[in-house]
């Protein structure tokens, strides 16, 4: 099993959003996490672009009746960036969260760039 892809977290955005969890749901996302990692073409109904937002993807996960999303964005082709998480509660991925995820992104890009320019975070 060949680790194609690696995932990291920016700041504490996913932290956040995870330690309140149950372990049974965390677990759930470690699976789909780790799926992430090592399968070339994931299936949509784990791993979705976001319409609309450039480069914004979400991860999805179900847990018995229960449904998480959490948003992420690829950097230097094969490093998945995660970003904030929620529990999805209706059948439209609310639009406050992917304001908030596509904000978070462009914080994320903008450091980035920083860091070429040699300037600091």
């Amino acid at each position: 099993m060949e680790i194609i892809r690696e995932i990291v977290f920016y700041k504490d955005y996913f932290d956040n959003f995870f330690e309140p969890l149950t372990d049974k749901v965390k677990n759930k996302i470690d699976e789909v996490l780790f799926m992430i990692t090592i399968i070339e073409r994931v299936p949509t109904k784990f791993f979705k672009s976001i319409d609309g937002v450039k480069g914004l993807f979400e991860i999805r996960v179900e847990y018995e009746s229960n449904i998480y999303r959490i948003f992420c964005c690829f950097d230097k082709g094969n490093l998945v960036v995660l970003f904030n998480g929620f529990q999805k509660k209706t059948q439209k991925t609310p639009t406050k969260e992917i304001i908030k995820a596509e904000k978070i992104m462009e914080e994320y890009f903008n450091e980035q760039k920083e860091d070429k320019n040699g300037n600091k975070k």
